[in-house]
């Protein structure tokens, strides 16, 4: 098993310097030597395997899980050593047939119809509300934040995220906007109080779509924020702006003509929309 991983690894480490010791304990190393060593040591066969298998997912599940120990540089060391040999995004000959699998079944797995699309989202938020309130701000966002520097607490770059965004969209008084994936709220309440808007925030999530009226309650907002469970290829009514933040990731990548589709049919012709997600080259 560490031929193999040697030989895979001796294709792909061209250049700084990694010294790998393995689960029986051989010490390889790769590379041409330049740069700062990095070195990092497998405790079982399994995690090596993973590697090579699924390096996309099991090279990080070792480092937590603590079978990928590193015993010199850090996981972003690490990490940046690998993902710096190959800039093409093509993948190594030697990887061709793995990345091809991996591509149709994640084709297969984005297969985000309907009645799957209200699955997914009800595995991933339908959970305990205090689950999330460990690690999000006040204000329940979940998506990367806008920080203004360093020192800015996480609370108020998502609160410069929102303005940001309000921005962005020109929104004027009285404008109907749709936001899909309205999350908790927050964006939509944010649009309504502060904006003078009109909103129609959509989510798929019975979780988000309970805390989301809630708060629109408490804040008295209830009467300019209507909150729905409800797909957005749903939807039939027009608006002045769509804003969608962290949403799409979600939509599959044989539902990006659909989703752009429907956007554009729902928007009016003189509307502006953003639309904020999380990619990948």
């Amino acid at each position: 098993m560490d031929r193999v991983l040697e030989l895979v690894l001796r294709s792909f480490i061209r250049r700084g310097t990694l010294r790998l010791t393995t689960a029986s304990g051989n010490v390889l190393q790769f590379g041409d030597g330049t740069g700062d060593l990095i070195a990092v040591r497998y405790t079982t066969r399994a995690a090596q395997w993973g590697m090579l298998l699924d390096p996309e997912l099991k090279v990080g599940e070792a480092y937590m899980d603590g079978t990928l120990l590193m015993e010199r540089g850090s996981i972003a060391d690490f990490l940046h050593l690998a993902l710096s040999q190959d800039t093409s995004g093509k993948p190594l000959r030697w990887a061709r047939v793995q990345w091809l699998a991996r591509y149709l079944l994640r084709r297969l797995a984005q297969l985000n119809r309907p009645t799957r699309a209200r699955r997914n989202v009800a595995h991933h938020y339908d959970l305990d509300q205090q689950l999330y309130a460990l690690f999000l701000d006040a204000d329940r966002q979940y998506s990367c934040a806008y920080f203004e520097h360093p020192e800015q607490s996480l609370d108020d770059a998502q609160l410069a995220k929102k303005r940001h965004v309000v921005a962005k969209l020109l929104v004027e008084r009285g404008q109907r906007v749709l936001d899909i994936g309205s999350g908790w709220g927050g964006m939509g309440l944010y649009l309504a109080e502060m904006a003078g808007a009109r909103v129609t925030g959509v989510t798929l999530s019975d979780e988000q779509l309970a805390l989301s009226r809630a708060r629109a309650d408490e804040k008295g907002l209830a009467d300019r924020v209507e909150f729905r469970l409800q797909d957005y290829r749903d939807i039939a009514e027009h608006f002045d702006r769509i804003v969608s933040v962290g949403m799409f990731e979600h939509v599959g990548v044989g539902f990006y003509d659909a989703y752009f589709r429907k956007c554009a049919e729902v928007l009016a012709d003189d509307g502006v929309m953003l639309l904020h997600s999380i990619g990948r080259s």
